[in-house]
């Protein structure tokens, strides 16, 4: 929805006419990241930091090289503009590997409580299905932890980037509320490039019919066929730009 609301061209390239996405060295940084930081929390202590490392690097190096395959000429992947796409693999395999040793630390130190499900499933990298707005939402949520009072769960989501979506945290709070009927009062970002948990986000005023309204219109926008481009600043991080008009000609 982000993704249409920002560049509904976009949208329609990468989900419509299904253009092969440029790869991209942060998001396979994200992807090793997210693996082993789940098994992290789930090992209750027992991963080291040098097997989480171990993990991220083999993660990262098999990611890596299946998009090789694909496109083995690293100057057409994605590059943040200062490196190169050659030079972003790079880069991002190190930082990744002081990302992760550094999430293990933090664990270590703040030591969680992972909510769990009626099921007895902990909430780690958690799916969810909910209807909103009349259109049919499906997610994973990274973590849910108990807040201090044991009252109430909080939604965490962890950032090895920049770019924190507010309206992916009201998702996940009602998506949760509806489906366990347990309070969600508060959401944070885990920020990986800082090693520390953001500010924490109130949500406790967010309702299912808010959040439902904005899904309902692009759900609306979707079927009438209307995908406004927005060319601009973000043309040079979308991954189908390769295959738009209005990139090629602004």
């Amino acid at each position: 929805m982000q993704q249409y609301e920002e560049c509904g061209w976009r949208y329609y390239l990468a989900r419509v006419e299904r253009v092969t996405p440029r790869p991209a060295a942060w998001s396979f940084h994200g992807s090793a990241f997210h693996a082993v930081a789940e098994a992290v929390v789930l090992s209750n202590g027992r991963m080291t930091a040098e097997e989480a490392v171990e993990a991220f690097s083999d993660k990262y190096a098999r990611l890596v090289q299946d998009a090789l395959d694909i496109e083995p000429d690293t100057d057409r992947w994605l590059s943040s503009g200062r490196y190169s796409g050659g030079e972003e693999i790079e880069r991002r395999y190190v930082l990744g590997q002081e990302q992760t040793a550094q999430y293990v630390d933090w664990v270590a130190e703040h030591r969680p409580e992972v909510w769990t499900t009626p099921a007895g499933k902990p909430a780690v990298e958690l799916g969810f299905t909910v209807e909103l707005g009349g259109v049919v939402v499906r997610g994973i949520i990274d973590l849910l932890v108990m807040e201090a009072d044991g009252d109430a769960v909080r939604v965490r989501d962890l950032k090895t980037g920049s770019i924190k979506s507010r309206f992916q945290l009201e998702t996940y709070a009602v998506a949760i509320e509806s489906l366990y009927d347990v309070p969600v009062r508060r959401g944070d970002w885990y920020l990986a490039k800082d090693g520390r948990l953001s500010r924490p986000v109130a949500l406790d005023q967010v309702s299912p019919a808010e959040v439902g309204e904005r899904y309902a219109t692009m759900d609306a926008g979707v079927k009438a066929g209307r995908f406004e481009a927005n060319p601009g600043y973000g043309c040079r991080f979308c991954d189908v730009s390769h295959g738009c008009f209005f990139y090629a000609t602004s």
